[in-house]
């Protein structure tokens, strides 16, 4: 009796094996338009993730499975005859989740100490996971006036977790995953 249902089990896994090289799970995606700016008070930081958002993730939102972004960030200060002097480090996360039953996309940024966001437009939703705008990075009180300085920064989808029974089944889950290069903007203040 259990011979048909191994039968099926065994059937699934071997298409799965057999059709997975013919998907296109890669994503290109990699950090663009990085700026920095300064308020009166702090130097701020703008960025945007390109090419985050694939078939496979899309379709891992809409059903469900909450999506997390890391960024790693780093402002440096340059230096001819001694090391880079580390100024700050940072990460920070966005989290994106779908409510089914309100149709709603919830976004949460790490950064922003409000309540979290919420839309009905998955655009909108993506638009808010792949930006940064006005990221505090560091007071101006503890930058010199002349000297370069260089933002580092970097992207990465952080591994989806699903239930221990589902990762025999979804073990092609894991290729949802994505990290960009190092991004680099060098400025004077």
């Amino acid at each position: 009796m259990k011979t048909p249902m191994l039968t099926k089990i065994f059937a699934v896994l071997l298409c799965v094996v057999l059709f997975l090289p013919s998907f296109s799970f890669a994503t290109d995606a990699k950090l663009t338009e990085i700026e920095v700016s300064n308020n009166r008070d702090d130097l701020l930081l703008f960025l945007k993730v390109d090419g985050a958002f694939n078939k496979e993730l899309n379709e891992a939102v809409l059903n469900g499975i909450p999506a997390t972004f890391s960024f790693f960030i780093t402002l440096e200060e340059s230096r001819t005859l001694w090391p880079d002097k580390i100024i700050t480090e940072l990460t920070i996360t966005h989290e994106l989740k779908y409510n089914n039953l309100k149709k709603q996309f919830i976004v949460k940024r790490s950064w922003e100490d409000s309540k979290p966001l919420t839309t009905e437009s998955f655009e909108d939703a993506k638009k808010l996971m792949s930006e940064i705008k006005s990221l505090k990075l560091v007071s101006l009180k503890k930058m010199t006036k002349g000297a370069t300085y260089q933002v580092n920064a970097k992207a990465e989808l952080d591994r989806v977790e699903l239930p221990f029974f589902l990762n025999y089944i979804l073990f092609f889950a894991s290729l949802w995953d994505f990290e960009t290069d190092w991004a680099s903007f060098e400025f004077i203040y």
